[in-house]
């Protein structure tokens, strides 16, 4: 049986400094210290036992010889008390939401990220000088060649090949953005700015240089070879997914996780499914996003045209067939359910009239806005007000954000979205750093996805070590911390 698909994402906000020099490291530092400080208290998160260059090609232990990561002095790197991490990524913010169980819980808590984002900003503003202006904004290219990411999490069973992950990953991270694509005004290639007023489905598909590969930042793979577990290496994989847009549309964000988790359970437990081959993936890639008509084809391996939306159908027919063999649990009944539903039901849409779908699909939806607008006021498709329009739809500012006035349909509660900034999912080991983070905080010395450091107020600190994703929940745990007066106590509790 597939294991349970424990997913996350990490979302790098583009963030702008309008009336005074743009230093954008500096101003994301302001941003997140702001934040900080407001809630009174920072842990700081420990990267020291992360293994970028460690390729999932390769044997554990053994790292690619030609990956060169950029070293960099991160100025801010924080523990949340609801189990995500805060910090400066390059020259972004950058919010990692906590592991959670299923793809509903990953959009309460990219959501909750969002909008302790949006907090920081309104904090940080506090701080400036008249006139000085900090803006953050939910997208993934700032209209001068330079792309930022919003990446996936999922665990995979260390026992399947990873050949095999790619064979199956590899048509859905082409095609899926039909669904999840955050639509773009302009054609952006590295290192080439905007020239034209084209719609595009995809903010990142210009960027991707590669088939399967190692790098993040330079010759941008479809496929990301990174192995770098964050638990038991051993058991399990982390399919670190790069090639995805940073969405406002709840729905979308959704159908992004489950359809991949889906997916990715489908090759663990039908090892002999034969998933669509697509014969060019990175010259299929742009073709896909350049086509907002969605009419037309890629070519397949073997040698069959196809629309994205067709593969897309195969892919859905096979993820089906598994659900129908082994049950929705991998993926959360109830998530699985609703993914298996909205999946069909945005594709039938799509395929009948896109407009259809402009409640649920970004790039649907600026689209139908970007349209409208030209329309009014008689603008050219390269007019640069439609370039900032795109731009605006993704503002974190709540009076000037667009996405928030087309009418977007909501999957999660305002109150759960709050709710989730403050506390960490109780279905993972998230739910034990942030407990600890909010109740032992000045204790903890250092946190990291798979273990916290303790002083225990004696010699030597304390590492508790989180191998296993799925311990640390509430179910096992809550009674512990809540019993606990101390963190020695707690420390010992643990090992009794």
């Amino acid at each position: 049986m597939a294991i349970p698909k424990v997913c996350g994402l990490e979302t790098e906000y583009g963030i702008l400094v309008r009336g005074a020099e743009n230093n954008p490291v500096t101003a994301s530092a302001l941003l997140i210290n702001s934040y900080m400080a407001s809630i009174g208290r920072q842990v700081h998160f420990d990267p020291t036992s992360e293994t970028p260059a460690q390729d999932a090609r390769f044997s554990l232990g053994e790292v690619a010889e030609d990956y060169d990561p950029e070293v960099e002095y991160i100025p801010v790197n924080a523990v949340l008390g609801n189990g995500a991490r805060y910090y400066v990524d390059h020259a972004h913010p950058e919010m990692s939401t906590p592991e959670v169980r299923d793809a509903l819980e990953a959009v309460t808590w990219d959501r909750a990220g969002d909008e302790i984002v949006a907090r920081s900003m309104e904090v940080a503003s506090q701080s400036l000088p008249d006139g000085v202006e900090l803006l953050i904004h939910k997208n993934n290219s700032d209209g001068k060649g330079n792309s930022y990411g919003c990446h996936e999490n999922y665990l995979v069973d260390r026992t399947i090949p990873f050949g095999a992950i790619i064979k199956a990953v590899m048509p859905h991270f082409v095609t899926r953005q039909v669904f999840c694509g955050a639509g773009k005004v302009g054609i952006e290639r590295p290192g080439v700015p905007i020239t034209t007023g084209e719609y595009q489905l995809s903010q990142r598909a210009d960027f991707f240089e590669e088939e399967v590969g190692l790098e993040t930042t330079v010759r941008r793979p479809i496929v990301n070879t990174r192995d770098e577990p964050h638990g038991d290496a051993s058991r399990f994989r982390r399919l670190h997914v790069i090639a995805g847009d940073a969405n406002m549309s709840e729905v979308a964000t959704f159908l992004k996780v489950v359809t991949t988790s889906m997916i990715l359970a489908t090759a663990e437990d039908l090892a002999s499914t034969s998933f669509p081959e697509i014969a060019r993936p990175v010259q299929a890639i742009r073709a896909v996003s350049h086509d907002p008509s969605l009419r037309s084809t890629i070519e397949l391996a073997d040698g069959r045209r196809a629309r994205a939306i067709e593969v897309q159908w195969e892919l859905y027919s096979l993820v089906e067939r598994w659900a129908d063999k082994f049950g929705l649990d991998a993926v959360g009944e109830r998530a699985g359910a609703l993914g298996l539903a909205m999946w069909s039901e945005v594709l039938a849409d799509l395929e009948t009239n896109p407009m259809q779908a402009a409640d649920r699909v970004d790039w649907v939806a600026k689209m139908r806005l970007l349209g409208g607008y030209a329309s009014r006021n008689g603008l050219h498709t390269g007019d640069l007000k439609l370039r900032a329009i795109d731009l605006q739809y993704h503002d974190l500012r709540r009076d000037r954000c667009l996405a928030r006035r087309v009418g977007l349909k909501r999957l999660i509660d305002e109150t759960d979205i709050n709710a989730a900034m403050l506390i960490p999912p109780d279905s993972t080991r998230a739910y034990f750093r942030g407990r600890c983070v909010e109740k032992f905080g000045d204790a903890v010395i250092a946190a990291n996805w798979d273990s916290l450091v303790f002083d225990l107020g004696i010699d030597p600190l304390r590492r508790v070590p989180m191998d296993d994703p799925l311990r640390g929940t509430a179910d096992l745990v809550a009674n512990v911390i809540d019993e606990s007066s101390t963190v020695l106590e707690l420390v010992q509790r643990l090992g009794a």
